[in-house]
């Protein structure tokens, strides 16, 4: 178990170009072109998992659900197989058990790749895996990876603990200003993410400095008004 783990590197970035097959059409694909511009929340499984895996996937998907987002417009889940020896067949399997297909349409996509895509994903997001020998399993880590439009590793998120609030700062945080609405960029300045909880918390110096501003704000335009109004009563 100690060799499984989520250790980024420091600027960790998932190769857009790496070459898998889309389990939906069965046809040849790339991790670019399933990211399609768009922050990704990307889950590594194990398609015949059904202890963690299928929550796992499940979870993730009511979350994304959740945020008001539109999954396939917005944001993409996009699962990995880690068994190079799992075809499509199994990742609609896995699909189909959960319900995520139906519950976020194109907005899901299942890819399955060969060993050396699959070591090349994941050697470069820092996702240490290995296998267990008598029991013919995957272990890995349960983990969620978001990927930046440019596959850059946003954030790592507990897959099992993801809510639609915290899944949405972190969504737009990842899209770069290019999804969301003002009320997430407020929020976004008043809140951090929290590594050790994987929640956003609030900091409350950058609401001090808020707050602050628009006292400021405030004051300012009171005297304005109050310049105005004295100018008006010379007269």
């Amino acid at each position: 178990m100690s060799a499984v783990a989520v250790a980024p590197p420091a600027g960790a970035r998932a190769p857009l170009n790496l070459a898998f097959v889309e389990a939906g059409r069965e046809h040849p694909t790339s991790l670019g072109a399933e990211i399609g511009g768009r922050p990704a929340l990307l889950l590594p499984v194990d398609y015949t998992c059904g202890n963690v895996c299928d929550p796992m996937v499940s979870l993730s998907a009511a979350a994304l659900q959740a945020t008001g987002l539109r999954p396939g417009v917005d944001v993409r889940l996009i699962l990995v197989g880690l068994d190079p020896r799992d075809g499509p067949a199994a990742a609609r399997a896995l699909l189909a058990r959960d319900g995520a297909g139906n519950a976020l349409g194109d907005g899901v996509r299942a890819l399955v790749g060969d060993r050396a895509a699959i070591d090349r994903l994941t050697g470069a997001l820092g996702y240490s895996l290995t296998t267990d020998r008598e029991a013919e399993a995957i272990v890995h880590p349960a983990a969620a990876l978001l990927l930046a439009p440019d596959g850059r590793l946003a954030r790592v998120l507990s897959p099992l603990a993801l809510n639609g609030r915290d899944l949405r700062l972190a969504i737009v945080e990842a899209g770069e200003g290019r999804i969301g609405d003002l009320t997430d960029r407020f929020t976004l300045l008043c809140y951090g993410f929290d590594a050790a909880t994987g929640i956003y918390t609030p900091l409350v110096r950058r609401i001090l400095m808020a707050a602050a501003l628009l006292t400021l704000l405030a004051v300012a335009g009171g005297l304005l008004l109050l310049g105005r109004w004295s100018r008006r009563a010379a007269r």
